[in-house]
Order: structure tokens, then C-alpha cells, then sequence
């Protein structure tokens, strides 16, 4: 079997690393192209499995944004590694087929991030310009979801962060994080605005990028979705399926009922921070408090009170206004606790991200 080490840049690129490549990084950084790069830098390591490109890419941008994973590590560390990220598709199932960028935003939103997804095909090259430069000055994380044959490389579907813009020669930074294959290299804007261009052979659907900020409400200290033994198709039928039988639901026990299925995917997290582990108990005390509970405890059971709670208030968002009228009118007082309110604001996120997903198959290849 033939091995590899790297392979050279086609050659409209540049090598990061060699004199021209450090005469633009001079001049992007006199000029204000660079101030997004620091914090990317010092967080930047390569994909630590040829499949894992987008999850390499989000635990550069995570940790580049400063977001407390609120789980350990190892050790007392809490810091994001790609093992930490599979809240949205099992690690397994992503070293097989990678991720698309929905499945990627996914795992952004429920781990801190606020995302804005953007297709090649639904925007213009003056956008993504903008969102470029944007990141360059630091104000945001960006993204790039791009094939890389239309790049003039090897291999198909690839993501990787972009680090910085310089205007006058209008060309991005790309670090790539399969470092194993090639290096962080300057690029054209608009090459790699139409290597975001080409359909996926299995979504159909054209790439784009991702912006990336932290959010200022948190991350998921308690209750998220996991796929746990359902690939992630299946979880967003599971998910589609509800919410048909929640806008067909017309009292308490009814919703209670729909919302059953999915309490076999909400994962309830132990927390490794005091301050976090505080924050989820006053939420479940907060849960334990909303006035509909004790009828829904009378439907579902104890072991599923809390679960099925949580997810009729955070599953509202999805549906009608009447019928969302209609779960806000039956679960009655008491959902103003902050630690609840953040709770469910990233339950949202999460559930949401899953709901938006067409389909979800391999795009990312080494």
C-alpha cells in the first residue's frame, strides 16, 4: 500500500510558510486583515482522523471564541477536543462518512456557538467577501465548506477555518486542517467562493460557509439530543414525526403523549463545573416547578417528567402559531426561571439546527 506525505498546492496557491507566503501575511497584517488570526493560531491543530475535517475545523473555531466546554477533558481540563463533539452524530458514524455543514452547525449550536449558514447558492461572492472579511478583523469565526477538486486538489468535500483577508490582493487565508495533506495556504477569494459551488453527489445541495459567535447565553450544561442508536436521518424523522403529532394534539395529554418518543434521545450531561452543576439544578428544580408539570408526571410517568416538560416548551418554536398558542396556554406559569430560560434556549438551538436538516450523508473526504 502506497503511503503518503502531503501533497504540493496547485499552483495558483500559496504556501503559508514560504516567502510569498510571509511577504502577504506582512501585508495583510499591516493592514487589519489579520486580527482574526491570533486567536485561531493559538487554538489551530491538525483533524486527528481523515474523516474528521469539520470537527477539527469547530474545535479550532470553539476554542478560538473561548467557549467553556462545561464537561471535562481529561483530568480536571475542560477544553474542546473532538471527542467531546457528538452531541449531533455519533463519532463513529462521522469517521465513516464525515459531516455536511447542517450536521456541523448542529454540533456548533449545541456546544456554545451562534450560527449562520450560508449556501454558495443563495448568496453572492460580495457576501461572502464581506463575511471574509468580517472574521479577519476578529469580530467573527468563519467556516469554509468548499470541494476540493474545483480547488485544483485532491479529494471532494473539505472544511477549514479561514484565517485572515488580504483586501488589495483579495485573498483568504485558508488553514487547512488536514495538515497531513496540504498547509495553510493564501487563495483566491473568488477561487474558493466557486469551489464552495459544486452540488454534493449526495445532498444534492450546493456548499457554503459558516459564521460562527459566541453566544452569550451558554451552552448545553443539561439536556441535549443525542442520536443514541438512530443514525441521524432517522433522528430527524423521529423529530419530523413529533411535530406532526404535536400540531394534531389538542390537550395536555395528547402533546404529553407525542412528545414521548423523542425523551429516548435526550441526554441529561453531569455537568464537571460547580457554578454549571448549580446552574442545571436550578433548572430541573425551575422544570420541576412549571404549572403543567404534575399533569404531564400523570401521563408519562416520573422518569420521563422533566424530559417531556422541556421538550413541549422547546419544540414550540416548530410549530403553528395556533398550536403553538395552544402548548403555551396548557403548560401554563412558570417558565421565566433564568436557568430554565438558558436551558431551553439552547434546547431550541439544537432542535431547530436537527429540524432544518434535509438529508445528511458524507462531505467531507481526504
Amino acid at each position: 500500500m502506497e503511503t503518503l506525505y502531503r501533497r504540493p498546492l496547485p499552483g495558483d496557491a500559496i504556501a503559508f510558510s514560504s516567502p510569498e507566503g510571509r511577504k502577504v501575511f506582512a501585508e495583510a497584517l499591516t493592514a487589519g486583515g489579520l486580527d482574526g488570526y491570533f486567536p485561531l493560531a493559538e487554538q489551530f491543530h491538525t483533524q486527528a482522523d481523515p474523516s474528521f475535517c469539520g470537527l477539527g475545523s469547530l474545535v479550532v473555531a470553539l476554542n478560538a471564541l473561548g467557549i467553556d466546554p462545561g464537561r471535562l477533558w481529561k483530568g480536571p481540563w475542560r477544553w474542546f477536543a473532538e471527542d467531546l463533539l457528538d452531541c449531533c452524530v455519533p463519532l463513529a458514524e462521522v469517521q465513516k462518512r464525515g459531516l455536511d455543514i447542517d450536521e456541523l452547525s448542529c454540533l456548533a449550536r449545541c456546544n456554545g456557538a451562534d450560527v449562520e449558514i450560508v449556501r454558495a447558492d443563495a448568496a453572492n461572492l460580495a457576501a461572502w467577501r464581506s463575511a471574509v472579511a468580517t472574521a479577519s478583523r476578529g469580530e467573527t469565526v468563519v467556516i469554509a465548506s468548499y470541494d476540493r477538486a474545483a480547488m485544483g486538489q485532491t479529494g471532494s468535500g473539505h472544511f477549514s477555518p479561514i484565517g485572515g483577508y488580504h483586501a488589495a490582493r483579495d485573498m483568504a487565508l485558508v488553514l487547512d486542517v488536514a495538515r497531513f495533506k496540504y498547509p495553510a495556504h493564501w487563495v483566491s477569494v473568488e477561487r474558493l467562493w466557486r469551489a464552495m459551488h459544486p452540488l454534493d453527489a449526495v445532498t444534492g445541495r450546493a456548499r457554503g460557509f459558516m459564521v460562527l459567535r459566541r453566544r452569550e447565553r451558554g451552552i448545553l450544561l443539561g439536556f441535549s439530543l443525542q442520536c443514541e442508536g438512530e443514525s441521524w436521518q432517522a433522528l430527524e424523522r423521529r423529530l419530523k414525526l413529533v411535530v406532526r403529532e404535536l400540531e394534531t394534539s389538542v390537550d395536555l395529554a395528547s402533546l404529553a403523549r407525542a412528545a414521548v418518543p423523542l425523551t429516548l434521545h435526550v441526554e441529561l450531561r453531569t455537568p464537571s463545573v460547580g457554578a454549571h452543576r448549580e446552574a442545571l439544578a436550578a433548572a430541573r428544580a425551575a422544570v420541576r416547578e412549571v404549572a403543567a408539570y404534575d399533569a404531564i408526571v400523570d401521563v408519562v410517568g416520573p422518569e420521563r417528567g422533566e424530559a417531556v416538560t422541556l421538550l413541549l416548551l422547546a419544540l414550540a418554536d416548530l410549530l403553528s402559531p395556533e398550536q403553538r398558542a395552544l402548548v403555551g396556554a396548557v403548560m401554563g406559569a412558570g417558565c421565566d426561571d433564568p436557568a430554565l430560560v438558558a436551558e431551553l434556549a439552547n434546547l431550541r438551538a439544537q432542535l431547530t439546527a436537527l429540524a432544518e436538516v434535509t438529508t445528511s450523508e458524507a462531505s467531507c473526504a481526504p
